[in-house]
């Protein structure tokens, strides 16, 4: 590769990289994952929440597991990781949420300072969970107009689409084996968060998959062309700065 044509390819692999994840979905992330931690905590320890629970469903115990207080803190430590990382390698000096999930914050955040104040417990911690489930329905949007708008998914990771895919298909998985060793189908409706999340995980994972592998695939070859071509050319250059110093040597 030419001295002058590197720039040029080191260039087209940084604005990939630099355009591939939306800030939206980081922000959503957080926010929801947040919420849905409060949600599991107080399902899992709180017995006046489980005992409410209990009440309004036929005396059945709610189907909140430890796997899904750990997801959700997990979840939620990763995601303040991830958003703290925009912050430190910013795509560009005035990156910004949009104002849709501007709005979406302050309105949900409004509905919850009016729960705390004139609902019950139990409805404020099911208020928490429908803003969960409301972030998870609308942060993958952002993240599939990038990818078609760019015609491609270079610059964005599909390694966590295919976990979120598997641990969306388990979370079902999960629930429904709950339900059924309880004799208690019903109360599979009884956690619409649970059900809601996977059904719209395992939806969205599909339409990223269908944008990795099938509709932008061919994108996705000359991104890494372009990365290996890069590669090449760096490992000529310390080649020749090695000979270099050696001609140098024996000239000495």
């Amino acid at each position: 590769m030419s001295e002058t044509a590197a720039p040029a390819y080191g260039e087209a692999l940084s604005s990939v990289i630099g355009w591939g994840l939306s800030i939206d979905f980081l922000v959503y992330n957080v926010y929801g994952f947040a919420c849905y931690a409060i949600f599991n905590t107080a399902f899992f320890f709180s017995r006046e929440i489980g005992d409410e629970y209990a009440r309004r469903n036929d005396g059945h115990r709610n189907l909140v597991r430890f796997n899904d207080l750990f997801f959700s803190y997990h979840a939620l430590a990763l995601s303040l990781v991830t958003f703290s990382q925009s912050f430190w390698y910013k795509r560009s000096d005035t990156q910004s949420a949009s104002s849709t999930v501007r709005v979406f914050f302050l309105v949900t955040f409004a509905g919850l300072i009016a729960s705390l104040l004139f609902a019950s417990p139990y409805a404020t911690v099911y208020y928490l969970s429908f803003i969960k489930l409301g972030c998870s329905m609308v942060k993958y949007i952002p993240q599939v107009w990038i990818n078609y708008r760019r015609k491609s998914t270079a610059g964005w990771s599909i390694h966590n689409i295919l976990l979120d895919f598997t641990g969306g298909v388990l979370s079902f998985t999960q629930l429904f084996m709950d339900a059924f060793r309880l004799g208690t189908v019903g109360d599979v409706l009884g956690n619409p968060v649970k059900l809601g999340l996977g059904m719209a995980s395992i939806g969205f994972d599909l339409v990223f998959m269908g944008q990795h592998y099938v509709w932008f695939a061919e994108d996705r070859r000359r991104y890494k062309d372009i990365e290996s071509q890069l590669d090449v050319h760096n490992q000529s250059s310390e080649y020749g700065s090695t000979n270099n110093s050696d001609d140098e040597g024996t000239a000495a």
